[in-house]
Order: structure tokens, then sequence, then C-alpha cells
């Protein structure tokens, strides 16, 4: 910084971006009293008598989380200058930091400033007075027209298909597509009741479609703008209602949200725009038909897995896992074993069904062991004995009082040989189908997913249940064997 200063005008110029470089730099993770001393340079090159140096400063400040001394001398530029790129940049600083200043210049001036400044400038204020939440417990009334889409792995249909029927009344299924169910709710109901269900990935709500052919920001901006949307958005959001914009396996598509927000605003400046922290999300979804526009909530973390405390590389999603408890099945006193228990997410999903005396859990690495040990505790399981032990499960034999036939459920998602390279994956899984076929009990179940369609040699193993499941990119099979 002092070499910068001391430096010719033409020097400054041509090292322009070290402001750019310095400013992202001391962003985090650096001492306070060198993030101010930057803090404090940047506010002094704002008024350097080059506009590449200011334009560089004011591109630099929302970086270190700028304040009101930051937007205060940002809007005094913006008071002086008379060069329009400059301005323009000015704009864009101040759709990061802007605030009630912002407001003040915007409701007093107009003109200098665009709508898309001020609702940023909005959202800003919004998210520092009164951060917006998703209330899980507001009744929504019953809206006939109402459409939910539940997507999941490719494969889960059926067994997310089964969860819905089991354990609600409140929604009717009313499509069955790869990775998307369609559903109709049946009643008046909440959010928390449709999180009961473990098994999707994502829940929305459907808005409409977009035509195939010609503009596409102005039909857009209409159905964000929509009284049901409107209507969902305040019922169940406490808090000014921000969201964010986004096109789902379509690029960033920049200048389409951007022109999309600020029509959004023109027709219900009740709903505010906001790349971070925004409680709600916008998505734009490929369709056959025309793009799906869908209102989701982002819940972060997951409400319907708190238990997930630690977690290790490459153990299962908590729906994937939940599938694989549900696939299982009830059975009386069931004594459950994971012999790669990861983080112990197939042993708590399974746990949480009801019905399990014991759950034993064994893996190699002692990260693992602790994470599934965590977890376990998090999740507030009672009556059931749980172990968790970092042991070889071919060590099966030697484990404190485990004997052939006491195991009544098997149930693992085993080492894929993707993210953990595996030398002989299928010699190893091979050794997994022997012993399961030993260690479980006549009329015991074993749930795992096969990434390599090796099949047990033992016949008395015999398979209910085939189904392949996309596992982020690769098609493995998730199955259910039953011991005869």
């Amino acid at each position: 910084m002092p070499r910068f200063n001391q430096a010719s005008p033409e020097d400054r110029f041509k090292q322009v971006a070290l402001i750019r470089a310095i400013g992202a730099g001391f962003a985090s993770g650096n001492p306070s009293t060198l993030q101010e001393a930057v803090r404090q340079w940047l506010l002094s090159l704002l008024q350097d008598p080059s506009e590449k140096v200011r334009r560089y400063a004011m591109n630099a400040l929302p970086k270190l989380g700028a304040g009101r001394a930051e937007e205060r001398q940002l809007l005094e530029l913006l008071q002086k200058s008379d060069i329009d790129r400059e301005r323009k940049f000015l704009g864009q600083a101040l759709n990061k930091i802007g605030g009630s200043a912002t407001l003040d210049v915007i409701r007093n001036q107009g003109g200098r400033l665009s709508h898309l400044t001020e609702q940023r400038a909005k959202a800003n204020l919004a998210r520092q007075q009164k951060p917006s939440s998703i209330r899980l417990d507001a009744t929504l009334p019953h809206i006939p027209s109402l459409r939910i889409h539940l997507r999941c792995r490719n494969g889960l249909e059926s067994i997310l298909t089964r969860e819905i029927k089991d354990t609600t009344h409140k929604f009717r299924i009313l499509d069955i597509r790869p990775g998307l169910l369609t559903l109709a709710p049946t009643s008046q109901f909440n959010l928390r009741e449709l999180y009961s269900l473990r098994i999707f990935s994502t829940a929305s709500f459907f808005l409409g479609t977009l035509p195939t052919t010609g503009e596409r920001t102005e039909p857009l901006a209409r159905l964000i703008a929509s009284s049901e949307n409107l209507q969902l958005c305040q019922a169940l959001t406490d808090g000014p209602v921000r969201y964010r914009l986004e096109f789902v396996a379509q690029g960033h598509q920049r200048s389409a949200i951007l022109q999309s927000v600020q029509k959004v605003y023109a027709l219900c400046p009740d709903l505010l725009n906001d790349s971070r922290q925004a409680p709600w999300a916008i998505e734009v979804h490929p369709g056959d038909r025309g793009d799906w526009v869908e209102l989701r909530p982002r819940l972060t973390p997951d409400p319907r897995f708190p238990y997930r405390q630690q977690d290790v590389p490459a153990s299962s999603h908590p729906p994937l896992a939940a599938a694989m408890a549900r696939l299982a099945g009830p059975f009386p006193h069931d004594t459950v074993w994971d012999p790669f228990c990861g983080s112990g997410l197939e042993l708590i999903e399974r746990a949480r069904l009801g019905g399990v005396q014991t759950v034993l859990g064994t893996d190699l690495s002692p990260v693992a062991i602790e994470a599934a040990q965590t977890n376990w505790r998090a999740a507030h399981i009672s009556g059931v004995r749980a172990h968790f032990l970092q042991r070889d499960f071919r060590d099966f034999m030697k484990l404190p009082g485990c004997h052939p036939g006491q195991i009544s459920l098997l149930i693992t998602n085993p080492p894929l040989g993707k993210r953990v390279p595996i030398p002989n994956l299928r010699g190893l899984l091979q050794e997994l189908l022997t012993l399961a076929s030993l260690a479980l009990c006549p009329g015991g179940r074993m749930v795992w997913v096969n990434p390599v369609k090796i099949k047990p040699s033992d016949p008395t193993l015999v398979q209910d249940f085939q189904q392949t499941v996309d596992l982020g990119g690769f098609a493995c099979r998730l199955e259910l064997l039953r011991k005869r």
C-alpha cells in the first residue's frame, strides 16, 4: 500500500489491479488490524484524481464488509461525479452495501440511482435489521390449484411414493417422472408436515411455465410477482420477503436475472431480490414444454436432519440413507449392522423408524467412528443400544457378542471406488456378501448400494428388490436381499 501511494500516476494506473487484489486478499481470515488498514486505504483512494483508481477502490470496498461510513463516502462521490461509467460502478457498489442513507438519496433525488439499487438497499437494510426466516409451522390456506414439486435422486421415485402413502394423507400424487414427483395438497398444511417426508432432496411450489419461444423475462417477472407467489411468501416468511433468482442447469444467465428482478420490483415492491442469505429461491428448471418456474424454501441446515453434526468424505446423503432405511422395512427387535458406517446416517435413519433393539457400526476410520458417535448422540434416539467400533468388517466374528445368524438387518453404502480408490473393489464386495450370508439370521435383510453389479454366491441370499439409482453422475444398484 505505501509503495502504491508513492508511485507515479502512470505506474499507479498500470498497477491498478493491485487494489482489487488487496481488497479481496484481506476480505477474510486476516488480522482485523490489517483489515481496517486496508479499508482506510481504499477509502482514501476514493479521492484519487484517477477515475480508474477510484473505480477499483469502490469495487473492492464491499469485499471488506463496508458499513455506513463507506456508504456515505460513496454517496458523496456520487453527488460530485459527472462521469457515466463512474456513476454506474458507484451504483454497483451501493447495490452491495447501500442502506438507509442510499434510500434517503433515492427518495430525495431519484434519477442518479436505479430501481435495482433501491431494492438492493431495502434488502440490505432488511437483512441487517430483521433477518427473514421460513415459518415451518405457518398453516397455508387450501389452494386447489397449488402444486408441489418434490425432487429426488433418479431411481428413488418408488420409495418416495411409498413414504408419502405410508406417512401422510395431506398430499395426493398427481405425476411421477424420473427424479420428480408432483403433489397436490388435499387439505390445509404447513411446511413442517411436508418436511416430515425424508427421501426427497428439494421441495418447491410450482408457479408456472415459461413460453418456449420469444422474450422470457417479462413472463418470468409476472410469475414471480403473481398474487399466488406473494401469498405463499408472505404466509410462510417471518420478516421481509427476500428471494434469489437461479437458472438451474442453464448457466449463469446474469443479464436475464438482472432484467427479470428489476421488472419484478416494478410489479411488486414487496418482493426483494437478494443474493445473500435470502430465505427463498426462485428456480427456473428445464421442462419438456417450456421451463418451469418454482418457489423453493432455502432451509439451511435441513430441518429434517439436525443430527448431522459431523460428516466424512464419501458418506451418504441423508435422503439416500432415509430411502435405504425405509426399503429395509419393519422387523421386530431389529439388530442392525453397518459394516462401513461412515458418519452413521443409515443406522440413525433406520432407528428413527422404530422397532430397533441394537445398532452396530464398524469402520476402519477413527474419524468416521467419532462422527457416527457424535451424530448418534445428536439424534436423541432412546431405548436402542448403540456400539460404534473401529474395526475391519471382516473381523465380525471377533467383535464382542457377535455370532453367526445374529444380525437381522445389514444396511450399508460401501465404498464405491470413486472418491475413495479401492484396489480390488469387486473382491471387497464379494467378501461383504459372503460375510452377510453368515451374519444374517433367517429372514434377515441386506440393503446396500451395489456399484459393480456383483451377485451373492450363496443361494440363500435372494434378491427382493433392485433399482438403479443416480449417485451424483454414476449409476449404482440399490438392492434388498433376504436370507432364506
